[in-house]
């Protein structure tokens, strides 16, 4: 990859003029905008073999474990189904899409303001642990594999360190990919990453593990497609079992994960 990157920014648009279909035709080539619909590379970024590092984290899951909270299918899945609708995963989601809006209109006032925001909304010491190392680790390994002048754009705006949604969705915006897509994504990513910690926790089998997912997918769609209508202002959390249980983490004798 060349040490610099030749970069065309798009003049800024504010949120009346934004129109995403007109936006990419600004935006793309006549090949790119063949393929803007094609979202496998989410498959890629968002799977156990992309080096973010997700199976070192369980989200405050193992203290939820070791309290007794969560000690079955069933109550696995009332987890993070309520963190997906309620709590910090839909949180992520609604600065997932705004990033993903910034990051298509080159607003880089917009962005540097959301990577801000995303760092700060994380309620503790873990917790923005687990978002920033991941975070960090996704923009190294797409500026590294698949380059993009969005991706390059947030790190001339933001010097700071970057939340994990943030980065996947300035990326997405980058390579055309569709923000609905990216949504349902990367929440059914976040989902089976906390299965697969409970299955290392011993609270499940692989049979329960893959019913917790079947149960939980309605869930993630329906979550993913009211994160790409909401604004910032729509932000908020109701899962205070949840971070607690990521704030007593960090204290637990006996941990498999570093949240």
């Amino acid at each position: 990859m060349p040490a610099t990157i030749a970069i065309t920014r798009p003049p800024p648009m504010n949120a009346d003029q934004f129109h995403p279909r007109r936006a990419l035709a600004d935006l793309l080539t006549p090949a790119d905008q063949a393929g803007a619909s094609f979202p496998a590379a989410l498959f890629i970024w968002l799977s156990p073999s992309f080096p973010v590092g997700a199976f070192a984290y369980s989200h405050g899951l193992e203290r939820a474990v070791e309290r007794g909270d969560v000690k079955d299918r069933p109550t696995l899945t009332d987890w993070i189904g309520d963190l997906v609708e309620f709590g910090s995963a839909r949180n992520d989601l609604i600065v997932l899409a705004a990033a993903w809006r910034a990051g298509l209109t080159g607003d880089e006032a917009r962005l540097t303001e959301i990577a801000e925001l995303a760092v700060a909304l994380q309620g503790s010491a873990e917790r923005r642990l687990e978002a920033i190392a991941q975070g960090g680790a996704f923009v190294a390994a797409i500026r590294a594999s698949w380059a993009c002048a969005a991706v390059e754009r947030l790190k001339e705006c933001w010097p700071g360190e970057v939340a994990y949604p943030v980065a996947v969705g300035v990326a997405a915006a980058g390579h055309c990919i569709p923000l609905t897509s990216t949504l349902e994504a990367y929440a059914l990513a976040f989902a089976s990453n906390l299965v697969s910690a409970a299955l290392r926790l011993s609270v499940i089998g692989q049979t329960d593990g893959q019913r917790a997912l079947a149960d939980l997918l309605p869930l993630v769609t329906g979550a993913a497609r009211r994160a790409a209508e909401a604004s910032l202002a729509e932000l908020g959390s109701a899962t205070f079992l949840s971070d607690l249980a990521a704030i007593q983490h960090e204290t637990q004798k006996a941990r498999l994960f570093r949240s």
